[in-house]
């Protein structure tokens, strides 16, 4: 449920643009559709519910259309300077990250409290389909993700990770390629920690949904939906700080042995993105886009 409803926080930010999303406008224009169908995968609202989600929706568009892009627009300016200058450093990524954060967290503060008037609209019949919807997601997760062996899990993971890379930067060479599978070496079992604390979030999640009627649930959605990092397990928030640093440390060396083509690649690709974010004609709430 939460990775459906903060679909409209992190798709319209810079994690949809590291993501590798190349048609931003597109994807943001239609976002009314994405997000309800999506949403299904968790949640059957019905009618009365699908018109107020929609109406709502469009309210946080036209918010954020308005108000957040021309920030984003700045962010990609920061990151532009950083590759024409060639100066990927750790400091730098460190900045932009933060910066990503707390874009991130605006959207969410804005948009817990019409999360917080879905749930609360929700029949006794829904919730248990949803908790069941999150608990299948969670066993597929736990066999993808946990159940092969540990070498796989590395396999797969430095394979993830080459295909986003190639996608901003092109092929890479073999000297990066290594690189890449020393990283995901050296996060070993991070797979472990990062399900056990979705895990743990989630049965968090669906016991204050439980309780949505009590007083204090806006509170705890609060802390649910915005302020997650509080509710992190130990392990996952060790895990987290070392795969955050490692991920800078594998951007500042694939950088450095970056080749004149791989860096022209990565400004045509911000290049695009900026174009579509300038392309979004930000409409008044209601308005159709």
């Amino acid at each position: 449920m939460l990775r459906r409803l903060k679909l409209l926080m992190v798709l319209l930010t810079m994690s949809l643009v590291l993501a590798g999303c190349n048609r931003v406008g597109l994807a943001y224009r239609n976002l009314d559709v994405i997000i309800p169908w999506t949403l299904n995968d968790y949640l059957d609202m019905n009618a009365g519910q699908k018109s107020w989600f929609n109406d709502t929706l469009k309210e946080h568009l036209a918010w954020h259309c308005t108000t957040q892009l021309p920030g984003y627009l700045d962010w990609l300016d920061r990151l532009q300077q950083m590759v024409d200058s060639n100066q990927i450093t750790d400091a730098a990524l460190q900045t932009r990250t933060v910066e990503a954060k707390q874009a991130i967290a605006e959207i969410a503060r804005e948009v817990t409290p019409s999360a917080v008037q879905l749930l609360q609209g929700l029949d006794d019949q829904q919730v248990k389909d949803m908790s069941g919807a999150l608990a299948k997601d969670l066993r597929k997760r736990q066999d993808e993700y946990l159940k092969p062996p540990l070498a796989q899990q590395i396999k797969e993971r430095a394979k993830r990770m080459s295909k986003r890379l190639d996608a901003w930067i092109g092929p890479l060479s073999a000297s990066q390629q290594h690189r890449v599978t020393a990283w995901s070496i050296a996060l070993g079992e991070q797979n472990q920690a990062w399900i056990g604390n979705r895990a743990h979030w989630q049965a968090q999640f669906i016991e204050a949904v439980e309780h949505r009627h009590d007083a204090d649930f806006p509170q705890k959605m609060q802390r649910l939906l915005v302020d997650r990092e509080s509710l992190w397990t130990p392990e996952y928030r060790a895990a987290y700080a070392q795969t955050e640093a490692a991920a800078r440390s594998l951007i500042v060396d694939l950088m450095a042995e970056s080749t004149v083509q791989q860096r022209q690649k990565l400004k045509q690709k911000i290049d695009g993105v900026r174009s579509d974010f300038k392309a979004l004609k930000c409409l008044k709430a209601g308005a159709n886009q």
